[in-house]
Order: structure tokens, then sequence, then C-alpha cells
């Protein structure tokens, strides 16, 4: 290569869709890693979970709500994609940076790693290594932010330098030096190359084709990003522990209950299509939480410590929980932030131990008035104490649906508290119980704004019709569930267009803790038609009208349903 033509390739810069791409292939490959590197060290390291539990941690009430809203059990999924997103579009603009001020693009790679680094640190569920994959992931697309910049200057940036020749000129090639000077150097009919480094370049029929050098630098960005997303998958697919754990959740046989639940009564389930079965399948239970990765506890190493203000502090481990008489009941869980008319709500048989036993051990001081109960993954629910030491099912479950509990729903121990929603109550992968006083410790959510003690609200639901399923003109039915758990229900109303209001037929419940399905026959007519349902519970206390977004204790309302017969 000519003096002239090293010139020109000093002074052109790449186009800023090469840094770009540049950029994101480098984080790309650097998550990729980063995620693999934390199946390998510390599960709930990654740099995704991290950023995402921290952006949980950090989200306002009505964040979470509107999340949950808009995507309801699939706002992690949402979270992700969402970090995924911003992370694509940062990572494009730290190519381009680096692309233009060398080295600077690369700095913030390895200072956002090195953040992230600090901060799953900073997690509840840390461990030794929980630093490193994030620091890894931060170098790694540092290095190929650099290297990748570097070869689009040299390939694309080059060839977009060089001129382009018409053929009525072939035989002339022109160099463009820094200076704005022109050279020219007559070449042979052969002479249609102009080599730069190692790619050539044709000079000749009306196009200077740069092709090689571009290609080059896309399969270089192409195998980084693959290789990233690759890691990612292998980091799937490798999850050791995950692996052990469900082996050793296959491997398990539940002691058979000493207190076995009430049968389900027959007529309990109405057997109307599209209605909630009375017992909700494991698989179709709601799941409501903060932690993005699932975690995964072996029982073998569980243990649970009750102290605080207790006179004995207790700690209790699986083969000793297991070896208690254990009890069975149906209870239905909700979540807080289940709008009138939702889905988050669910009844399963649990097999556990009465905390109120446990408690007994511990011998609680006078002047205490709540329960703390801690995660392994660092959430926290406050639980009145006189709720977990009254006559009702609250329990340290280990089974559901007759089965171990699936990991999503708290293997291997979760609490279920009847009477109150799961933000106060149903505490996941517990740990702890801290006795202590509402007036001296908070937990996760009542931080964030939500009320401490949380008692369930009497709700109604329907469920048939379908919103949307084009009925038809006839006589159907309109049925749906009601609840207030530990208080029951008495009847539910069914209204349709504003008319009188008209007892609904219950069907037989479970318990004062379950949930209840009710229906009652409707002529439907043509044209649209809106229809609304109360409960009232064995108090004689009624559905409030007034209508309240779930925050700061729950929500209340009738339900509207909207119908069109045609």
């Amino acid at each position: 290569m000519t003096r002239e033509a090293e010139a020109t390739v000093r002074g052109v810069r790449a186009p800023a869709w090469a840094g770009m791409l540049g950029g994101v292939a480098a984080v790309v490959l650097g998550a990729g890693i980063g995620e693999l590197l934390a199946v390998l060290v510390a599960p709930a390291s990654g740099p995704f979970t991290v950023v995402g539990g921290v952006l949980i941690d950090l989200a306002p009430a009505w964040a979470k709500n509107t999340a949950i809203a808009l995507f309801g059990t699939n706002d992690k999924i949402a979270l992700l994609a969402g970090i995924a997103i911003v992370m694509l579009a940062a990572a494009g603009a730290v190519g381009v940076l680096e692309l233009r001020r060398p080295w600077f693009g690369a700095a913030v790679c390895a200072a956002l790693g090195a953040g992230v680094a600090v901060l799953a640190m900073t997690r509840a569920d840390a461990t030794g290594l929980s630093w490193l994959p994030s620091l890894a992931a931060g170098t790694v697309a540092a290095v190929a932010v650099r290297m990748l910049t570097q070869l689009a200057r040299r390939a694309v940036g080059t060839d977009a330098a060089l001129p382009v020749v018409p053929s009525s000129e072939v035989g002339r090639v022109h160099a463009v030096t820094g200076t704005g000077t022109t050279t020219s150097q007559k070449t042979t009919s052969s002479d249609r190359h102009a080599v730069h480094g190692s790619d050539d370049v044709v000079i000749g029929d009306d196009v200077a084709r740069p092709e090689p050098s571009r290609r080059l630098f896309l399969a270089w960005t192409g195998a980084a990003a693959a290789a990233g997303i690759v890691a990612a998958i292998a980091g799937t697919a490798l999850q050791a522990g995950s692996r052990a754990v469900e082996a050793a959740r296959k491997a398990l046989r539940l002691p058979s209950p000493a207190v076995s639940a009430a049968s389900v009564p027959a007529g309990a389930e109405l057997g109307i299509p599209g209605l909630a079965p009375v017992v909700t399948a494991n698989d179709r239970f709601y799941r409501i939480d903060t932690a993005l990765v699932v975690p995964q506890i072996d029982p073998a190493d569980w243990s649970l410590r009750i102290h605080g203000l207790v006179e004995q502090e207790v700690v209790l481990t699986w083969d000793e929980l297991l070896a208690l008489p254990l009890e069975e009941s149906y209870t239905t869980l909700a979540c807080v932030s289940n709008p009138v008319g939702g889905d988050l709500i669910g009844n399963a048989k649990w097999l556990g131990y009465p905390v109120r036993e446990l408690l007994a051990r511990a011998r609680p001081s006078a002047d205490a008035d709540m329960v703390l109960s801690r995660s392994i993954d660092g959430f926290s629910a406050s639980t009145p104490l006189e709720v977990l030491t009254d006559d009702r099912n609250a329990i340290l479950a280990v089974g559901m649906n007759d089965e171990p509990l699936p990991p999503e729903h708290g293997f291997p121990v979760r609490m279920v508290v009847p009477g109150l929603y799961g933000y106060v109550s149903a505490t996941k992968w517990i740990t702890e119980l801290e006795v202590t006083r509402f007036a001296d410790a908070t937990a996760y959510w009542t931080d964030r704004g939500w009320s401490a003690k949380g008692p369930i609200k009497v709700q109604s639901r329907i469920d048939v019709p379908l919103r949307n399923q084009g009925l038809s003109p006839g006589d159907t039915v309109i049925a749906g569930v009601a609840w207030q758990q530990h208080v029951g229900i008495s009847k539910v109303e069914v209204q349709v267009d504003g008319g009188q209001w008209r007892e609904a037929t219950l069907a037989s419940a479970i318990s004062d803790d379950t949930w209840v399905q009710w229906s009652i026959p409707w002529t439907a007519e043509p044209g649209s038609h809106a229809i609304r349902c109360r409960a009232t519970n064995a108090l004689g206390e009624t559905q409030t009208e007034t209508d309240a977004w779930p925050m700061p204790d729950g929500a209340t309302g009738w339900q509207q349903l909207d119908i069109d017969v045609a």
C-alpha cells in the first residue's frame, strides 16, 4: 500500500452502524459469558438476575402494580425482556462511542461490569464468588468492543475510503491523502486490484467492491454474538444445582399426614365449563414473587431459625420437620395485587406443620405482636403474631396437592396462612422467623408503602360467560367464585343491566378458608349486557361497591362483565 493510501485509511471513520453492531455483539458475548459463569459459581449472580433484582427492589408500588396489571404472572419475563432491550440499545451506543473515542466504550463496559459485580455482593443470597460473573462479563465486553471496532476501522472504514472508479477510467487509481492532495498512477488492464491489508478491493465496472472486508467484519460480529447466545443457552442447560434439587424433590416421599384434610364435598364442584375448578392444579397456580431466578435449595441443607423476642431460640432441620405430625388442609391464597375480577388467586391442598406449635416451643415474649418471616433470597413478610397462634391452619408447608412443593412455589418449605394476602404471609423458600413488633420492624412490601397486616377482603368474580365468547340468545348460566378466607361466604348476588339483584346458588364450600363456586341461570337476549356480582361474608358484610386499586391493602369494587349476545 502506498503512503498516500495509508493516510487515507487513518483519516476515514467507519460508519456508525459498524460501531453499533460491534457494541451489540460485544455486550451479547459478555452477557452470555457472565450468565454461563453464574451457573457454575453462583446461580443468582448472573448479570441479568442482579440488575433485575435491583430494579424489582427499587421499583415503586405503582410500577409493580402496572407490571402485574399488564403482564400478570409473566411480569418477570417482561422485566427481563425490557432489560435486554435497554441493554442492546446501550450496547449500540457504547460501540459508537468506542469507534469515535477509542478506549472510552471499552472503559464504559468494564465500569458497568464492575458496578454490577458490586451490586451482586449486596444481594441477600450472595456468595463469596457472586462478583465474578458480572466482572467477567464487563471485561469480556470491553475487550470484544475494542477488537471489533478496530476491525471496523480497518475493514469497513478503509473500504469506504477507496474511490469508486468508472470503467471508462480503468487504468488510473486515485488515492486521496489526508491533506486533500490527489495522486494518480497508471495501471495496466490486469492491475484492477488495489491491495489494502489482506483484502483486495476490485476497481472497475463502475463499482469499487468492498464486500470482502465488510463480510469479514460482519462474520466476526456475528460470531461474537452467536458465541454469547450459545453461552447463555449452555448456562441454562448446565444448571447442575437446579437438576440436583429437582432430582432430590422427585425422589422425596412425603410422610402420611397425622391429620388429613377434610374430603372435598360432592357439591363443591359445579362442573360448568369455563368455571375455575375448586382445586387449582400446581401448574396452573398463580406465581407472584420477587425472585427472578427460582432459588434452588437442597432439603438436606435447609433449616429454619426462630429467634427474636422469644425465651428459647429454635432451629429446625428438614429431617426434624418431616418427623413431626404433619397436617393437611385446603387453603385459598390470593395476591394483594389481584384486581377486581382478577386471576391472581388459587386453591390447593397443603401439607405442613402448624406454625403455632413451633412458636410455642420458642415462647414469644408478652410484648411481641409480629413475626417477620424471611426467604433465602431476602424477601420478608410481616405477619400478626395472633394470626399465627390462633386455631387457623397456618402452616410451614412441604406439600402441595399431594406432591412436594414445586420449586417455583417454595420448595422445600413455605408459609401458608389463611385469611391474609400473600405479601404478609405466604413466604416461599423460608429460612427464618423473627418474633418482633410492628413498631420495631418492617417487611419488604411494607417498606414500599403497603399496609402492614393485609387481611383478605370479601370478593367475588365472574368466570362464565367468558368475555368476548360470542354468546348466542337463549338459556345459559352465569357462574364464578367468591372468597374471604377464614371468614367464609354466605351468599352471592348477580345483577344484569342494572336490574334487581338475584341471589345465586352457592356450591358446597370445602371450608371457610377456601373459595366457593356459585351459579345462576340466565336467559340471554340479543344485545349488549352488563353483568355484575357481589358477595356477602359469613358475618353479614357485603362486598363494597367502592372501586379501589390494590395499593395499599387490596382492591375493592364490583366486577362488571360486558357481554354481547348476537
